[in-house]
């Protein structure tokens, strides 16, 4: 929603606590996040809501191109439903480095596979700018929590992929993510 330019409030609830899922189920029956509360709509699944932010955006969450714009959402669509051994072994935390958790075959599969999908993208889209598709997408965001993955646990990567990640954390709204991770790492730990 920052790179869309689109104006949110986000609301913070602590996972892994007593209090996150009964907090949440105010907001999503599913009792999963994201949920997108926009008026009286809950939108609750990750392409759901990006589908519905590229018709608020006036159609700047996917890449214009018909072709790329597929190309985007078949990417994204598999970052949604699978790397489920990669997700698995390796949980996403954001503020953390240096952490080292041997994967299955199945995990190091998954990074492989991610690893070949950023690269094509790259040789493909290289010209039009650094992100997946050239320009910020949709994409990247379905991908940035994997980003954060690979930060954390030292993922092996070919040279363009290697890129691509030294880029996404440069993104100043991702720094912003990782900072308050960060922030409420060490309100948990002064508890």
């Amino acid at each position: 929603m920052h790179h869309l330019q689109l104006p949110f409030r986000e609301i913070v609830l602590a996972l892994d606590t007593p209090e996150f899922l009964p907090s949440l189920s105010q907001y999503s029956a599913a009792g999963k996040v994201p949920v997108l509360l926009d008026g009286d709509r809950r939108i609750w699944d990750s392409l759901a809501i990006i589908e519905y932010l590229h018709e608020l955006s006036q159609s700047r969450a996917w890449p214009a191109d018909a072709a790329q714009r597929a190309h985007a959402r078949s990417v994204s669509a598999e970052m949604h439903s699978g790397f489920a051994a990669l997700r698995g072994s390796w949980p996403m935390q954001a503020a953390s480095k240096d952490l080292r958790v041997p994967l299955s075959a199945d995990g190091l599969a998954n990074v492989a596979r991610i690893d070949e999908i950023w690269q094509n993208c790259r040789a493909l889209y290289a010209a039009a700018g650094p992100w997946l598709f050239g320009t910020y997408s949709a994409a990247d965001a379905m991908y940035a929590p994997v980003v954060l993955r690979f930060n954390t646990y030292g993922a092996a990567l070919s040279a363009p992929s290697a890129t691509y990640v030294r880029h996404v954390l440069q993104d100043p709204h991702l720094q912003c993510w990782i900072a308050a991770a960060a922030a409420e790492i060490g309100t948990k730990q002064a508890q």
